[in-house]
């Protein structure tokens, strides 16, 4: 440990810190997790351009606090992904690290023990071998991109991110997405105002000079390309805005500003008035928007775990397959809500297909 100057109070010690080349050298991205790395984020550029009619689903726990739990879960999602592929590109929801109103637990990735003590190297570690491992399993993994040197350790195994309502309106964030190798959707503000998250997608659709950690850990500063496949999400405020007309109005503001008429709904959140039981009927309202045609809904966003609700990150024993965050639906009720979505794909098809006709 190193202590800081006495002149320096903001701090009580310094850590080393594991270099991204490093973590990379010690969990190397294996071929076929490129390869499914590479392939999903192909997909979701295609649906949010609509070149691909397909739903783009971010599906999976609010937070991974357990491992095992979550590569049980994604063995579970792999079989969904197989039989519904040809309706749904469907990515694991795989957030290590939670932004707090206040304070709390902050994620798999900054306290790996949940007990506080931070330990980030090894929470780098457990992280990077779990994204690993879902991404050969054939599970592609979404995040919410909250610390911005998270990309350096961990972006080769993402293949979709989510900038989160809390950071929508953060400069450094919009610069990390207009650099990130995968789609990015900006969420709305938390009230409710999605011209934050329009003006988040514009900034990160021109290139910045960034300051960023290089292979070796040294600061380095980095021209972004600017990043084409940012989108809007949907997550409610004040009030829903999943509904028909929130929907259009959304479409509208972004049409204003010259940027693609495409949203993702998140069911959860302030479109579920923060109650996972509510999900299914988000889910079943967006659906069924998308089975009467419209093509502007591009993905849809479920938070889901193997047990539905959520618990304290203090219980003990700890329910296997529970959330210590948000509150879940359960598996089964998440099988439900995949079909009907990819249902609703099958029935916009069919709904194209007439009018051409």
């Amino acid at each position: 440990m190193m202590t800081l100057p006495a002149n320096d109070t903001d701090s009580s010690s310094l850590k080393p810190l594991v270099t991204p080349g490093e973590l990379r050298r010690a969990v190397p991205a294996s071929l076929p997790a490129r390869a499914a790395v590479r392939e999903a984020r192909a997909a979701a550029s295609a649906i949010l351009n609509q070149r691909d009619d397909r739903l783009l689903v971010v599906v999976g726990p609010c937070s991974i606090h357990d491992p095992a739990a979550a590569v049980e879960y994604a063995r579970l999602l792999k079989t969904a992904r197989d039989e519904l592929g040809s309706h749904l590109e469907i990515v694991m929801r795989a957030y290590f690290a939670k932004p707090r109103t206040t304070v709390g637990w902050k994620g798999l990735m900054h306290d790996p023990n949940l007990d506080g003590s931070s330990d980030l190297n090894f929470g780098l570690r457990v992280t990077r071998e779990l994204l690993a491992t879902l991404n050969d399993m054939g599970v592609p993994t979404g995040t919410e991109y909250l610390d911005t040197s998270a990309p350096a350790y961990l972006g080769d195994l993402i293949s979709w991110a989510a900038i989160g309502a809390r950071t929508t309106e953060s400069q450094v964030h919009r610069e990390l997405a207009s650099g990130a190798g995968c789609p990015i959707g900006f969420k709305n503000g938390t009230g409710g105002d999605v011209q934050i998250a329009l003006h988040g997608i514009e900034a990160a659709a021109n290139r910045h000079h960034v300051v960023t950690i290089g292979e070796d850990g040294r600061a380095v500063i980095a021209e972004t390309a600017g990043n084409a496949d940012c989108h809007l999400i949907l997550r409610g405020g004040s009030q829903p805005n999943y509904d028909a007309a929130s929907v259009n109005a959304a479409c509208l503001a972004a049409e204003k500003t010259r940027q693609r008429a495409a949203v993702m709904v998140d069911t959860s959140h302030g479109n579920s008035l923060k109650k996972p039981e509510n999900q299914p009927i988000v889910a079943s309202a967006v659906a069924d928007q998308v089975a009467a045609g419209d093509h502007r809904i591009v993905g849809v966003m479920i938070e889901s775990n193997l047990v539905a609700g959520q618990q304290s990150i203090d219980a003990k024993p700890r329910r296997y397959g529970q959330s210590v965050t948000d509150g879940c639906v359960d598996w089964e009720t998440t099988e439900e809500m995949l079909m009907d979505l990819a249902n609703a794909v099958s029935l916009r098809r069919q709904t194209k297909q007439r009018l051409a006709g």
